[in-house]
């Protein structure tokens, strides 16, 4: 075997080897790291249901939030990576679950941005607009709803007022973290006549850009155009020269 012959082995045994480690990242995290144009950016995909405190039967799509809170402080915390992307397709779940992790995505230092895909319906509108900078492809929506409990509900007034503390800890958050006015988000929350069998309404891409809700209709291509900019951002904040080198090219 010739020199070169043996060098596009060993660079096949290792291009390999990393693409096995890659997808076993993938199965175990539900993310990905990729490395290109002179940063290193983490994936992190919400999709399914999120799960909460109760385990969701083995044949529903599932986020778990004990898997995903100490996997962003790895993120915060890991002098490798420079970045996150959030994939969000996601039909809500666990009101505490979701709204924690949209709280731990908001206060990272990291810059991140989100893209909304398919959906980002109930507790996935907070967990969208925790990011930094928020996308929605055009085809994509998103389900405005009142919280609603499961389990037994004791039909007392101090239920209902646990209930009206809930939902505005969820408005707050996301009026405080997009464009959104509460009064608009209100009266999407409060509609009778958008959905048939619940209350609530259900707005496409251009709707929630529209409204302030995300940021920009915009794909993947867009997210991580702004991601890097954010990126070089932080990078001239933390030093200033560094704002005049430019990102190296792969």
């Amino acid at each position: 075997m010739t020199d070169e012959n043996k060098q596009n082995t060993d660079t096949g045994d290792s291009e390999s080897k990393n693409n096995t480690q890659d997808l076993e990242y993938i199965i175990k995290s539900g993310g990905v790291i990729s490395r290109g144009q002179g940063e290193t950016i983490h994936c992190l995909t919400i999709i399914g249901q999120i799960e909460g405190h109760y385990v969701l039967p083995g044949d529903q799509k599932a986020t778990k939030y004990e898997h995903i809170i100490p996997l962003l402080v790895s993120i915060e915390e890991s002098e490798e990576i420079d970045g996150m992307l959030i994939v969000l397709n996601t039909m809500g779940g666990d009101v505490e679950a979701g709204l924690a992790i949209a709280e731990m995505i908001a206060s990272m230092k990291k810059p991140a941005v989100s893209i909304v895909l398919g959906g980002g319906h109930s507790i996935g509108v907070p967990l969208a607009v925790s990011a930094r900078r928020s996308f929605i492809v055009p085809s994509a929506t998103m389900t405005i709803h009142p919280v609603r409990m499961s389990g037994t509900v004791v039909g007392v007034p101090q239920t209902y007022y646990y209930f009206e503390r809930m939902q505005d800890r969820i408005i707050r958050f996301i009026t405080s973290h997009s464009g959104v006015s509460e009064e608009e988000f209100r009266h999407l929350l409060l509609r009778t006549d958008e959905i048939a069998t619940d209350v609530g309404s259900i707005i496409d891409g251009y709707k929630a850009v529209e409204i302030g809700l995300i940021d920009s209709v915009g794909g993947l291509s867009d997210a991580l155009d702004a991601l890097r900019e954010e990126i070089r951002a932080r990078r001239a904040e933390k030093d200033p020269s560094s704002a005049d080198c430019p990102t190296p090219a792969v």
